[in-house]
């Protein structure tokens, strides 16, 4: 009996092992002017705002919009949408304030740890208020975690993200911003 039990939870387990291995993640291609960045999404943790991310980049919606906001040491925010690629809008102030045309997403906040590469969705106070906009994570960043929706992760290209012009002190906010060129799905 000892040993039929011992079998069935060794077969359980190796099945629940393998379906946690063999789950698919989608990947996202950035373009930026320094090169290439490989992006995982968390379908399984994210589905939603993973979802979100890959309609919107495969319309092209991210195509020559701005980091708007980028803290040293801290992340590097983009994703407006509605306000981040026009020059009147830097001029204006307006980035950072828009959104998309779809309604704002439910949080799905997780395990994931807001470390170095980590892509997580830019919200106001309320939990529920993410909509287009995301930032990379350039360390660890624990205060953020199960606060902020993590969706995905840099896998290849974050000496890229690095390069990217730093805003000011404090703030943040960048002038004459570094764009993304292209996002989309991985083909």
């Amino acid at each position: 009996m000892f040993k039929k039990l011992i079998f069935v939870l060794t077969l359980f387990l190796f099945s629940f092992s393998s379906n946690i291995q063999s789950k698919e993640r989608s990947t996202m291609i950035m373009k930026l002017k320094f090169g290439e960045v490989k992006i995982e999404l968390f379908d399984d943790v994210a589905p939603n705002h993973a979802k979100r991310i890959k309609t919107l980049a495969d319309s092209g919606k991210y195509d020559g919009v701005a980091f708007h906001r980028v803290i040293d040491g801290f992340m590097a925010q983009t994703g407006d949408v509605k306000f981040g690629n026009t020059k009147l809008d830097f001029n204006a102030q307006m980035v950072g304030t828009g959104g998309s045309e779809f309604p704002d997403l439910k949080a799905e906040f997780n395990n994931i740890p807001h470390q170095r590469g980590v892509l997580s969705m830019a919200r106001s106070q309320s939990p529920d208020s993410a909509n287009s906009q995301f930032f990379i994570c350039f360390d660890s960043h624990p205060h953020l975690d199960r606060n902020y929706t993590a969706f995905g992760r840099v896998v290849s290209g974050m000496e890229f993200v690095d390069k990217i012009k730093k805003g000011a002190p404090g703030s943040g906010v960048v002038e004459n911003p570094d764009i993304i060129i292209s996002l989309r799905s991985a083909k």
